[in-house]
């Protein structure tokens, strides 16, 4: 009974000694991790006012109406005008010019006129320039509105401008079938970057 007792006592002193250990190591473990966390140094620094702006194309053309107009025209009759177009953007530009003309009459005289562009030269009435197009007014245009770099575009830096001299014929051979017919042209400026748009 004694020896039984005994050992009942040892083993209860073991599993307390253990559990006493197992306490003290979690203990530690803790104060470790604790005190682990409380040594690391740390800096922060930071760069503010990263700004950014995107820049601008923008094509004008003056005047915006009626550069070029004549009434009364007769077989043989020449007329000019001139447009300024101007790049207030803030980035080089290149641009196409193309145009529509009406036929309300069906009589086809934008089909029977002849138009040149040129660019100024020495003036739009020596009309010496170099020329960008001639043919009907009907088909008037140089360049290209299609994305990139095309045949004839034209290239303008930012905060500058250039004329175009336009001429109008009505041919000497022009018949009598033209006789009071009338057209109207438009002729529209199409522009976009050059940076990176090869």
């Amino acid at each position: 009974m004694a020896d039984d007792r005994t050992n009942t006592g040892h083993r209860h002193g073991r599993r307390a000694g253990l559990l006493g250990l197992l306490a003290a190591g979690l203990v530690a473990g803790s104060m470790g991790a604790g005190a682990m966390s409380l040594a690391i140094f740390t800096s922060t620094a930071a760069v503010s006012g990263n700004a950014f702006t995107a820049g601008t194309v923008v094509i004008g053309a003056a005047p915006a109406t009626a550069a070029l107009t004549a009434t009364n025209m007769m077989p043989g009759d020449t007329v000019n005008g001139q447009i300024a177009v101007s790049n207030t953007g803030t980035a080089q530009l290149r641009y196409a010019m193309s145009s529509a003309s009406t036929n309300a009459d069906a009589k086809g005289l934008r089909d029977q006129l002849t138009l040149t562009v040129k660019t100024l030269g020495t003036g739009c009435a020596a009309f010496d320039g170099t020329q960008l197009y001639t043919g009907a007014l009907s088909g008037a245009a140089f360049g290209s509105n299609a994305a990139g770099s095309q045949a004839g575009d034209r290239t303008l830096d930012a905060g500058t401008n250039e004329v175009l001299c336009f001429r109008a014929t009505l041919p000497l051979a022009t018949g009598d079938t033209f006789q009071g017919a009338t057209t109207t042209a438009t002729f529209t400026f199409d522009a976009e970057q050059t940076a990176n748009n090869p």
